[in-house]
């Protein structure tokens, strides 16, 4: 898959690609440069994932930001889970 398609995978998408890559590499059955090739495709996916969820925050922060008629922005963390 070329970086031009992989831009226009969706987060879920990217997400299970990248959780497919990781179990490939935990398995421990490929070979080096194999490994390789999957590591990196991991790091683009992962990259992918984060800048997804950076402009999911950023709209967030928009449609919840105090504005004329609009709420007040609140920040919010989520609580780890045990």
């Amino acid at each position: 898959m070329n970086d031009a398609h992989a831009e226009e995978l969706t987060f879920e998408a990217a997400l299970e690609e990248l959780e497919k890559v990781v179990n490939k590499l935990e398995r421990g059955d490929l070979a080096l440069e194999q490994a390789l090739e999957a590591f990196e495709r991991g790091m683009k996916l992962k990259q992918i994932c984060a800048q997804k969820l950076a402009a999911a925050e950023r709209r967030v922060e928009l449609v919840t930001s105090k504005e004329p008629g609009g709420t007040e922005r609140q920040n919010f963390e989520v609580e780890p889970e045990s």
